[in-house]
């Protein structure tokens, strides 16, 4: 009997080697955390349903019809139905190891349609034949390996999740190695994080400790209370560290260090945008090596980055599918996504979280409507799977457990009384609006007007053309995801090259800068907002501490906060967060370089919003996988991708877009490889705009899901619904 058919070779994969290789592989991951003989039963029996003479008939006729694509007869529900025998819990993984994990409503109903099959009971009875061992001695001495904490429907419901990973990694990767041996040996890692150490610290006592200014005295004090709390026992860790105060590496010095003393695999960095993902990556680059780092977003292909050879080109697009790979950094859409998911793609790397440290950059911005849930997780990770959560900002939410939030328990401060180099790293003056005092758009062009050098940041895409408008500078530049990254990129490096320069330069932006771009304004305009929004603009002005007056004298920067007469905010969350923040702002004394505002700003935030608003944790004690699955997105409104053609003096890349369009419509789709190559080229729209869109004549559409934009693209404000442009279309 066999599981899959021949491979280029010739050899088939026999059925019974198949079944123990996924049983030990499984156990091999599950063992992690404590896991291993139930995952190996799972493994065992995961296929049970290919012993069916229909399937094995199968097999024969996809060796004669090489290239056709038929759908096989069912083979996971014998398997299901008989793990149920023993832990009903175990029917979830094996039934859904190709199609997702399944509802429980929808897997009782399966399983009781197939307990009569014949296919199905044939395949249980023959199950002994061809296992040497089937089954364990009794139920209850596969009870008995269930770890004590899956009484309590959460973490049964996790504990699931881990075990649905283990075994869908182990398939893909038992049948990887019979159908493409070469690239399962490419898997080998090069790099362990005990490997990586020495090249870290050298690094560092090159660049630390070394100049003795009250800001880099400062970081360097920080740097070595990461390094000196690394030993502590795992747990959850907050790293509370001004804006400027280096925490891309002090969060790695502790990670890394910690994760040495305490044995485990890997780092994860999870952070929300992907603008500061490539900097962080690269960061990390310089200092490891190419081959050490994943960088894994939608935007990312290993292709795309200078310096890589095809083998290491494809270890780090093996390593994007299960995180095989010391030092990860991802999303954290990426990151969490995949722990609430039902699909096999994405959770197929769930059990390489397990031992781990993971960093939560800027954790302040994990929406709140899903925090619940979100925490929950936190927890169980740190509680059952040996992960160890740091909380990395400068404005730390409170994410504590209290009567108003389910939080998280026993959380640590890595560095000793953070608020003192709040002080000491203190590059900005806040000026806070007055007691009904509201400035039209032209009130903030003319401030705008009156500094050569200025950033302006809005809190939606039509109040920054608004402001746009008003302003009446065609030298003036704008930030937003109306324009596409190629044309962003070009931006940000004309701001540098102007501020650079000692050139005027004034940018109107949304929130889109305000995490981890490297901008360094004398001022900066801030529309009221949600508090951790206002406090992250503050990092875009005076950031590297250099500005002067006309003696040479150090000074502030200005960060100029507005309420505007006709602004708009964003719904949900953030209208809420605006609120609270103003009426924080409007009393006597707020202190925005005062770290316990911000604790003061988010207990009161958490108590006016509903923190588990798409019912997810009901839904998880339910095991009702698949609508977790569909309900948890922390981006909530669908979107749609559209292909622009910037103007070609804001890309280098001319011409790319028609020749990768070319591809799409010779191969009458698309592919993973040419999506990433388009990713430059793109801008997102809500799906529910599209139909009015297309009717308008705007949009084209290139193949399912993927449009094209045939209205005005402005080299200013990107992708508007000015008038038609028949040059820009491509067909």
């Amino acid at each position: 009997m066999y599981a899959h058919s021949k491979n280029h070779k010739g050899q088939r994969h026999t059925l019974r080697d198949h079944l123990y290789s996924v049983s030990r592989l499984a156990a091999e991951f599950a063992a992690k955390w404590g896991a291993a003989e139930i995952a190996r039963w799972m493994g065992l029996w995961h296929d049970l349903g290919k012993i069916d003479t229909g399937f094995q008939a199968y097999l024969h006729t996809c060796e004669k019809e090489q290239g056709s694509r038929i759908k096989g007869p069912d083979h996971s529900s014998a398997g299901a139905l008989f793990a149920s025998r023993f832990w009903d819990g175990l029917a979830f993984p094996i039934a859904g190891h190709h199609g997702g994990l399944p509802d429980y409503t929808d897997l009782k109903k399966r399983l009781s349609e197939k307990a009569n099959h014949p296919a199905v009971l044939g395949s249980i009875q023959s199950a002994h034949e061809l296992l040497a061992d089937p089954e364990p001695g009794s139920h209850d001495s596969l009870i008995q390996n269930l770890p004590g904490q899956i009484k309590e429907p959460l973490r049964c419901e996790f504990f699931l999740r881990m075990l649905f990973s283990a075994l869908v990694d182990a398939d893909y990767l038992d049948t990887e190695r019979h159908f493409e041996p070469e690239k399962f040996e490419c898997r080998q890692p090069e790099y362990t994080l005990k490997s990586l150490w020495k090249p870290f610290q050298a690094h560092q006592e090159k660049l630390s400790g070394h100049v003795h200014d009250p800001l880099n005295l400062a970081r360097h004090e920080m740097y070595t209370a990461c390094l000196e709390a690394a030993p502590q026992p795992q747990g959850i860790f907050r790293l509370t560290m001004p804006t400027g105060g280096g925490k891309t590496l002090s969060g790695m010095a502790f990670a890394l260090k910690h994760a040495l003393c305490h044995g485990l695999d890997r780092v994860i960095v999870a952070i929300p945008y992907t603008s500061i993902i490539e900097q962080t990556a690269q960061v990390y680059r310089r200092i490891f090596g190419k081959g050490a780092v994943l960088e894994h977003h939608s935007a990312f292909g290993a292709k795309e980055t200078p310096g890589f050879t095809v083998e290491s080109e494809l270890k780090l697009q093996l390593a994007a599918e299960n995180w095989d790979a010391p030092i990860i950094v991802t999303t954290t859409v990426q990151l969490f996504e995949s722990l609430f998911s039902h699909r096999t793609s994405r959770c197929r790397k769930l059990h390489n979280i397990s031992r781990s440290v993971i960093i939560l950059d800027e954790v302040q911005t994990l929406p709140a409507e899903l925090l619940e849930p979100v925490l929950d997780v936190i927890q169980d990770l740190v509680d059952h799977y040996a992960v160890t959560v740091v909380l990395c900002t400068a404005t730390q939410p409170a994410l504590d457990d209290s009567p108003y939030l389910k939080g998280l328990r026993h959380v640590r401060e890595i560095i000793p009384n953070p608020a003192r180099y709040f002080s000491a790293l203190k590059r900005v003056q806040y000026e806070l609006p007055s007691d009904g005092q509201r400035w039209t758009w032209e009130q903030v062009a003319a401030k705008m007007r009156d500094s050569p050098r200025c950033l302006a940041i809005v809190n939606t895409k039509r109040d920054a053309r608004a402001l746009l408008d008003a302003l009446n500078d065609p030298d003036a530049l704008h930030l937003s995801t109306s324009l596409c990254g190629a044309h962003r990129r070009w931006v940000l490096a004309e701001v540098h090259r102007r501020l650079k320069g000692g050139q005027p330069c004034r940018l109107v932006a949304t929130q889109v800068v305000e995490a981890g771009v490297d901008l360094d304004f004398p001022l900066v305009l801030r529309a009221m907002g949600p508090l951790d929004r206002i406090v992250q603009a503050a990092g875009r002005c005076n950031r590297e501490g250099r500005l002067k007056d006309n003696q040479g004298n150090p000074v502030l920067g200005r960060v100029v906060i507005f309420n505007p007469v006709d602004g708009g905010t964003p719904p949900g969350s953030y209208r809420s967060g605006t609120r609270e923040a103003a009426s924080l702002l409007g009393a006597k004394n707020a202190d925005l370089h005062d770290p316990l505002l911000y604790e003061r700003y988010f207990r009161r935030f958490y108590q006016v919003v509903a923190a588990d608003a798409r019912n997810i944790q009901t839904l998880r004690r339910h095991f009702q996988f698949a609508e977790v699955g569909n309900r948890f997105r922390l981006i909530p409104e669908e979107t749609v991708s559209v292909i622009v053609r910037p103007p070609k003096e804001l890309t280098e890349e001319d011409g790319a877009v028609d020749e990768l369009l070319a591809h799409i419509r010779f191969r009458s789709g698309i592919s993973r490889e040419l999506m990433r190559r388009l990713q430059p080229f793109i801008v997102n729209i809500y799906a529910r705009e599209v139909n009015r869109l297309r009717q308008a004549g705007m949009l084209i559409e290139v193949c399912d899901g993927l449009y094209q934009w045939a209205g005005q693209y402005d080299r200013v404000y990107g992708l508007t619904e000015g008038n038609l442009n028949p040059d820009n279309l491509i067909w």
